[in-house]
Order: structure tokens, then sequence, then C-alpha cells
């Protein structure tokens, strides 16, 4: 079930007396689904998502009263464009050197008006009902935006990405999957040795799905790179993990052939660099550096008087 904004949907305002720190987010996937504010918009057939998110933003700043901003991650045109919308619906976007400086402060403050773990139950209400595609992604968005706001390896933006790649798992998409849960657990091995087990052995369980030959042998390198650190460590206190470590032991001695058609993960529960001489993975396609919009790309900016669904 899409989500749409209206002014009369309380819980979707930021808070009226907050300090002007605060901006909105958006977010368009690379199929043109957009999501403001963790809520899907519900596109009405071929409205492009440039017009959604200025229309939804100037609604904000209408009920305001005043200016408001916003960031949008758009992944169809590999941007980040930053925003200002004025009640009077004219829009313009702006340079990063414009915009108001990263910190703390301004962090806590959008966070506080938005608060992640609310988007992260609209999520699970998504999935709950089997609404996969529109869980993940709300998930993505609200991975991408932790990520551009407090780094990727932040603590809350380390739990959207795992989340992100549970609901990848769901969808069927293993190769996805992988690559997020690996990325999870890489973080997690560099930064917290001790909580990385549990990581390892979700990626361990998306990538035993894998049939590609060459990214299980690329793949399973690196998860048994992870399992034979942890087990130096003496970090492997579960059976379950002897057992998945020992599970990509094997498979990639028998030459990474694939698991046969329907067979369950060896474990049930999806819940360091490359050695010398090989090639290291590819980074995660969603962790490219997005370029910043051009100041006045015409995509985001509106004259005033324009009606809603144009643009200059």
């Amino acid at each position: 079930m899409n989500h749409s904004l209206t002014p009369r949907d309380k819980g979707n305002l930021p808070v009226l007396g907050a300090p002007p720190l605060i901006r909105l987010d958006a977010y368009v996937a690379e199929d043109g689904s957009t999501v403001v504010n963790g809520h899907l918009l519900d596109m009405g057939g071929t409205r492009p998502p440039n017009e959604a998110i200025l229309d939804a933003v100037a609604m904000f700043a209408r009920t305001l009263g005043a200016p408001v901003a916003a960031t949008v991650i758009d992944r169809t045109a590999q941007q980040v464009a930053r925003l200002r919308v004025l009640p009077d619906g004219s829009s313009r976007t702006i340079g990063e050197e414009e915009d108001l400086p990263p910190g703390r402060e301004r962090t806590a403050a959008e966070e506080e008006a938005f608060p992640p773990l609310a988007r992260v139950e609209r999520i699970i209400q998504h999935a709950q009902r089997e609404e996969l595609h529109a869980a993940f992604v709300l998930a993505s968005a609200l991975r991408e935006h932790l990520t551009l706001r407090r780094g990727a390896e932040d603590e809350l933006s380390l739990e959207a990405r795992a989340i992100e790649a549970y609901l990848a798992y769901l969808r069927g998409d293993y190769m996805l999957s992988t690559v997020l849960a690996l990325t999870v657990a890489r973080i997690r091995c560099r930064t917290d040795l001790n909580r990385a087990a549990p990581d390892v052995a979700r990626a361990t369980a998306a990538w035993q799905r894998l049939w590609d030959e060459g990214q299980v042998a690329t793949r399973g390198q690196e998860l048994l790179r992870m399992w034979e650190r942890l087990s130096a460590a003496g970090l492997l206190q579960e059976a379950s993990h002897h057992a998945m470590a020992q599970a990509v032991r094997s498979r990639l001695a028998q030459g990474g052939r694939s698991v046969p058609r329907g067979s369950a993960p060896a474990a049930a529960a999806l819940t360091a660099g490359p050695g010398p001489g090989q090639v290291p993975a590819p980074v995660a396609p969603e962790d490219k550096p997005l370029k910043p919009t051009r100041r006045g790309l015409r995509r985001f900016t509106r004259r005033a008087g324009r009606p809603p669904g144009q643009s200059s």
C-alpha cells in the first residue's frame, strides 16, 4: 500500500518549533519508485519522480509557512540534489557549499523530527503484509540517507543495510543480498570483531544461494577469510557458525559448484581485504559516490506560480 503525503497527516509533518537545521529527505530508486521522509509516494501513473518530490516538499513549505530544505538521492541520475523550496512553490537547487554543514546537532534534529525507528516499523509493516517491493525501496532509502548523514560505519547505517539485505533475500535477489550482507560483515570485522560472527553468518546464508561460479568463488574467498579470522580470535562460539564456516570451505574446495536448485541454505536463518594477487570484490553499486547536482539543475527548479506538476 503506497502512502501519499497530505497536510492532514500530522504524523508526517516536521515539528513546528524545530530549529531550522531540519531538512526533508527524498529518494528515487533505479526503477523510479519515490520516497519522501520514509513514505512511498503514489506516483499516479507516469508522474515524474522530480515533480512528485517538488509537490510533496512544497506542501511542507506551505504548511509551515517557511522555506524548506530537502536532500534528494536520485539513483536514476546517480546524483545528490540539495534543494530550497518556498511556500509559493518555487524551488532551486543549491551547491553543497551553500548547504548547512553536516554535524551531530543537525543530524539529531533531523532524526528527532523523522525518527529512523519509526521508518523501520513502517518497513516491517510492509514486509509483514508481503509488500516486499515497498519494504525494500523504503529500506534502501533509509540506508542511503543514514549513510549520507552518518557514514557507512555508523550503527544505524549498518542496521539499515542489514534490513535491506534481508529484504533482498526474501525477494530472491541473492546476489544483491550477498553484496549488502558482505558489506555489513566487512565493516563489522574491521570495527567490532567481537560482534561480527552473526553478520558473517547472514552473508554466508545469502552466498549459499548464488549460482554464478565466479561470484561464488570471489565472495566465498572473502567469507572464508572472515571465518578464519573469527576462528583465530576464538570468536566462533556457536556450532552453527562452525558449520557455516565448514560449508564455505567445502564448497570452495569443490570448485564453487552451485547448490542444487530448491535446496535450503545450510543455515535456516538469514537473521578483510583480498589476499596477495587476488582481485578485490567490486564495491556494492549503491556505495559508489554520487555526484552533487549543478546549481540550477532544471529538474528541481520551479518558478513561483507554476502549478503543481510543472517545473521550469
